[in-house]
């Protein structure tokens, strides 16, 4: 018998997902390079991927690419966060390549890969407006002159990034500023750089309306494949599923109960002051989990009669008023997550995880 609360993983979906996204990309001549950090890379996931022709899996936590590395998926792994310079000699062990803004985290990596005798394949990240990591267009020629003369690591590309931060969305324009960026590096220092990293999901909607510069040769897609969605424009993916994670909860308590909570109102448990609306009484059932297992406002009722109303830190209140069907203590509610659910139900650990797959013929 299951163990609830849980979340069932869908392992075929995944790699569908992983297989029509590829495709898409591989028409622009972009690769992909499968973004786990959503899920903290289940390794089953990461395999989904794999099986769905992605060879590169990219996330932001050492200690997830060790897992996966330790998993012996045959796949390239990068490091998508900026190297920590306490981790530096994690990440030559667990990361092939990654991505870097900071030149002492650079020459740090280049030391230390010299005395492992490696060579660490790092791309070189531009800040485009977003305002989170990387170098103003403006310093590249100088850093790149800095990283050319270490040894032990290699610049294989620059790269973006979108969305994350200040909201930037990718462009056209913006993208052709990278573009051209990585032709004036090349033409600089008489080199050809293997990588032009795109950004993220948020830059799928130009590739499928073939507005992407042609120099643009790498995307790092998370959720696009992980769920199916580009949350940037509210929007499902074409030819992706949506329910590829399916979270279940326990229904430990059915009352008829005011709307309208009695007394004076206060801050809740999380500093906050709630609002309520008098919508009289109403029937209420609470689940067995809470906010230290999930983003409330990411989760997504299967059943659209059931509203949520709120949680604490391990209880969830819904609304059930109108749905058709007795809902008694015991049942299980179904949930789809959008992304903020999905990474804070993967990282917690009272949420046991099944994984389903099609028989093979």
């Amino acid at each position: 018998m299951k163990k609830n609360p849980r979340l069932d993983i869908y392992l075929d979906k995944i790699r569908n997902n992983s297989e029509n996204i590829k495709t898409l990309c591989s028409k622009h001549g972009i690769k992909v390079v499968g973004i786990t950090k959503g899920c903290c890379a289940i390794t089953e996931v990461g395999q989904a991927m794999i099986d769905g022709g992605i060879n590169i899996i990219g996330d932001s936590r050492i200690e997830n690419l060790k897992g996966l590395k330790k998993a012996k998926l045959k796949a390239e792994t990068m490091l998508i966060r900026i190297p920590m310079l306490s981790e530096v000699d994690r990440v030559l062990d667990w990361a092939d390549a990654s991505l870097n803004s900071e030149i002492s985290v650079i020459k740090l990596l280049s030391q230390e890969a010299l005395k492992k005798k490696i060579l660490h394949r790092i791309i070189l990240m531009i800040d485009l407006g977003d305002l989170r990591e990387g170098i103003v267009p403006d310093e590249a020629l100088q850093t790149v002159s800095e990283i050319k003369k270490l040894s032990g690591v290699k610049l294989i590309g620059i790269g973006a990034n979108f969305c994350c931060i200040s909201g930037v969305m990718p462009t056209r324009k913006n993208l052709t500023k990278l573009a051209k960026l990585a032709e004036e590096i090349e033409n600089n220092f008489r080199i050809t750089l293997e990588v032009i990293s795109g950004g993220n999901t948020s830059v799928l909607k130009l590739v499928e309306d073939d507005l992407i510069p042609d120099k643009i040769n790498q995307l790092r897609i998370g959720i696009g494949i992980l769920l199916g969605q580009d949350d940037v424009r509210l929007r499902n993916i074409a030819g992706t599923y949506q329910d590829t994670f399916i979270l279940t909860a326990e229904v430990i308590e059915v009352k008829e109960k005011p709307s309208l909570p009695q007394g004076e109102i206060g801050r809740d448990a999380f500093g906050e002051v709630p609002v309520f609306h008098d919508l009289g009484i109403r029937k209420r059932a609470i689940l067995a989990i809470g906010k230290q297992d999930i983003h409330l406002n990411s989760l997504i009722p299967m059943k659209k009669e059931v509203n949520i109303v709120g949680a604490s830190s391990d209880h969830l209140i819904i609304d059930i008023n109108d749905f058709k069907e007795e809902v008694k203590v015991g049942d299980e509610v179904k949930f789809r997550l959008n992304y903020p659910a999905l990474l804070s139900a993967t990282t917690s650990k009272y949420i046991n995880q099944y994984f389903h797959r099609k028989e093979k013929k």
